[in-house]
């Protein structure tokens, strides 16, 4: 995947696809999901990931919401397959079961806040202990489980006990900071910093410039990168429209059906100004892939008021 994304830049490495807007959890740091929506039609996600897959999609990742929510999940992930992509899924592992190694899935990410739930976050090592232990036993997939800090939890160190039991377990664990509602930097506290860079310092990327990347969100100082959303990465929500992300919805906001390659070519060359202050973690790993190349050359504002069109850097000439 990695050397397929290096060769050329005219096609996404990962999008992240909503089948369902309704979760059957309400945690109180979350603004991705409701109460009241419809599932889209299974004939119509099909079709979306089949656009994903004419676009050369590397990855294709299940969002809501909550995906073990959707009635036809199986047929998507084998549809995801199909069109030649990696599969994957975030999950609060509530209604985890083990049909998903036959649907063919490749990667799962499971969200774990706390030891016991409360009233931020329901998604505790408590309530999901045996379903992390039955994975464990009988996944055919990657797993990996994600905390994260800065979100008003009780007890920031409750990331490392969910950390190490993860590890216990034969699964990767990850941390995360959670952002504002507009995907933007919240300064973590003293206490939160320490568990972060904890969690973190158990292993390090190969890239140095990387962790420095993290190390900067986590003192809540701005970042200087290149986002490759609406290129490299792309968010399909529950109505089909491309986003540069989950934060900043409506921008572009094309229907996927309507995405082409120039549009991806266009994208990739386009920064945004939100992307400084930005904590989106996935969005900074695929767009580190190409830190080193294509200086961008218009600007964007997702967000800000009259913000409907790119303007041109000036280049100094």
């Amino acid at each position: 995947m990695v050397a397929r994304a290096l060769a050329s830049t005219s096609h996404p490495v990962l999008a992240q696809i909503v089948p369902a807007r309704f979760c059957n959890l309400s945690c109180g740091y979350c603004n991705e999901y409701d109460k009241v929506s419809e599932p889209v039609p299974t004939d119509e996600m099909l079709r979306r990931i089949d656009h994903l897959g004419r676009l050369g999609t590397a990855m294709i990742g299940i969002s809501g919401g909550e995906p073990l929510t959707y009635p036809d999940l199986d047929d998507i992930i084998r549809r995801m397959r199909k069109v030649g992509a990696i599969a994957g899924m975030i999950t609060n592992g509530y209604l985890l079961n083990v049909r998903l190694n036959r649907a063919g899935l490749d990667h799962m990410q499971i969200s774990i806040d706390n030891l016991v739930p409360d009233e931020v976050s329901k998604k505790s090592l408590k309530v999901l202990d045996k379903k992390l232990q039955m994975l464990a036993d009988y996944a055919e997939f990657h797993v990996n489980i994600n905390s994260v800090v800065g979100g008003g939890f009780k007890d920031p160190n409750d990331a490392l006990v969910i950390g190490r039991r993860a590890l216990e377990l034969g699964f990767e664990s990850t941390i995360g900071i959670i952002h504002d509602g507009d995907g933007q930097l919240k300064p973590l506290k003293d206490d939160e910093a320490k568990v972060y860079f904890a969690m973190n310092n158990r292993k390090k990327t190969n890239y140095a410039q990387f962790d420095k990347f993290q190390q900067a969100i986590a003192e809540g100082r701005p970042n200087d990168w290149r986002c490759r959303a609406g290129s490299r990465y792309l968010y399909i929500c529950e109505n089909g429209l491309v986003h540069y992300c989950s934060q900043q919805r409506g921008f572009p906001g094309v229907p996927i059906a309507e995405y082409t390659t120039a549009d991806v070519k266009r994208e990739f060359l386009t920064a945004k100004a939100c992307a400084p202050n930005c904590t989106i973690g996935c969005v900074h790993r695929i767009s580190h892939i190409d830190h080193w190349r294509a200086p961008q050359t218009s600007t964007i504002s997702p967000g800000a008021d009259g913000a409907h069109g790119l303007v041109q850097i000036s280049t100094g000439d």
